[in-house]
């Protein structure tokens, strides 16, 4: 029974992620691909259409239809992929668009423009989901910086958890740099994560000043954007390879919330990966070594951190593609226990997946791998969070522009939620300080 997932971009941001994500799925099927033939594989991503109806599995491709939702408010990133190569893949009802955007203001996104448009996004996702035989979840792609990814997309997210409670919801949010050039993207952050806590099952949460630091210095300004957007499109490709592809250890998404979560609302999982070059030559003579002893180097994390120093591991998935034998990943895996701090509770915290199919960049085969951790080093990332957030917050900076589409005590409810964020992960950290002593050589009974 093949498993669908929807896409739901939204923003600019997302939008231009999104252009990476279905341009590196359908090279990735196009690779695959016996003959022709719409297998199921594709069907998690894409629907086989002709004359308006949607062919049964094992018909020869006739038109793809992407499983997807784009929203935006300008129509501008709507429009390029509409008008671009990708635009066959979408029809008029999967867009939804406005002309005047957020304005850089999370209320505007979240408390106008989403009830404003709560009836249309909702018969979109009716649609779209109809079409699925067997939906298990809902991607969101979206930064956290502007008006329309932060306060829309957030929207979003609790409109799927009231009326799809049964389908995951995992978010894929991009968090804004210190010298982000939208001056409230402190206050977009911070409501935004306070939703993310509240209504998502999983996080992905990406810096963009982690992915700056991935792309080529002498490379052009939108050379740079689509390199950085093609990494977190390789995370996507890469987390779901095994819901498409035959693999000797297949990792479903509802094993990763069920394995990596032990505690709801800390869902929030670091992404690495290795090799981290998107180039084929970087994978010509790539070992199962090079990837554990790159997998967590700050140089291959997603968010700025180091995760051997700093914090207390609880939980970790170690996704591989291509040539990996699980023989082999084990010897390498108890090395790596050694290495890392992982939370008394749970020394045996690690989920492995293999899939065979290697991923588009690999050479003969070659391994990759995709590691999701659940890691008390995200602490950092929420810390400079408030810290930017207070810096305009003490002094009531632009909070009127909020005030006009929110309760001002939104703002509180949210500094509130970091904090216990913070708090909560930095109890764990200190457990492990205070922890008996285990054998990490064995797990625990």
């Amino acid at each position: 029974m093949p498993r669908e997932l929807i896409t739901i971009q939204v923003g600019q941001c997302g939008n231009q992620i999104g252009r990476q994500f279905w341009k590196m799925a359908l090279d990735e099927h196009a690779k695959n691909s016996k003959d022709g033939v719409f297998d199921e594989s594709m069907s998690t991503f894409f629907r086989n259409v002709e004359h308006g109806r949607d062919l049964a599995p094992n018909e020869r491709i006739k038109s793809l239809r992407a499983r997807a939702i784009l929203v935006d408010m300008e129509e501008g990133p709507v429009a390029e992929t509409l008008n671009g190569p990708l635009g066959e893949l979408f029809d008029s009802s999967q867009f939804l668009t406005d002309v005047s955007g957020s304005g850089n203001n999370w209320a505007h996104g979240y408390s106008l423009y989403g009830p404003q448009y709560k009836e249309q996004l909702h018969d979109k996702l009716q649609t779209a989901t109809e079409l699925c035989d067997s939906l298990q979840s809902f991607f969101i792609l979206h930064s956290m910086g502007g008006g329309t990814g932060s306060g829309l997309g957030t929207y979003i997210l609790s409109l799927l958890e009231d009326h799809y409670p049964e389908a995951y919801r995992f978010t894929t949010a991009i968090f804004p740099s210190e010298d982000d050039d939208v001056i409230t993207s402190p206050y977009n952050s911070m409501l935004a994560l306070h939703q993310l806590t509240e209504h998502a099952d999983c996080v992905l949460p990406i810096e963009n000043e982690a992915l700056f630091a991935k792309v080529p210095a002498q490379a052009t300004t939108a050379q740079s954007f689509d390199d950085m957007n093609r990494i977190v499109a390789r995370v996507l490709t890469h987390l779901t390879s095994s819901m498409r592809f035959e693999g000797s250890l297949n990792v479903d998404l509802n094993e990763i919330t069920t394995n990596l979560v032990p505690y709801p609302k800390l869902h929030y999982l670091l992404s690495s990966l290795s090799p981290l070059a998107a180039k084929a030559p970087a994978y010509a003579h790539v070992r199962l070594s090079h990837l554990f002893g790159d997998i967590f180097r700050p140089a291959n994390q997603l968010i700025h951190t180091n995760p051997k120093t700093h914090g207390v591991m609880l939980a970790c998935g170690l996704l591989f593609r291509g040539n990996v034998q699980v023989s082999d990943v084990q010897s390498h895996l108890d090395k790596l226990k050694a290495e890392m701090k992982l939370i008394y509770w749970n020394q045996d915290g690690f989920k492995i997946g293999l899939c065979n199919v290697a991923s588009l960049e690999s050479s003969r085969n070659a391994p990759s791998v995709l590691a999701l951790s659940n890691h008390g080093c995200i602490v950092e990332t929420f810390e400079r969070m408030q810290k930017r957030f207070l810096k305009l917050y003490r002094r009531k900076a632009h909070v009127h522009h909020y005030v006009e589409y929110m309760e001002p005590a939104m703002f509180d409810a949210a500094l509130e939620s970091n904090r216990w964020l913070i708090g909560e992960y930095a109890k764990l950290n200190d457990a492990e300080a205070h922890a008996p002593v285990v054998d990490r050589r064995q797990p625990l009974v």
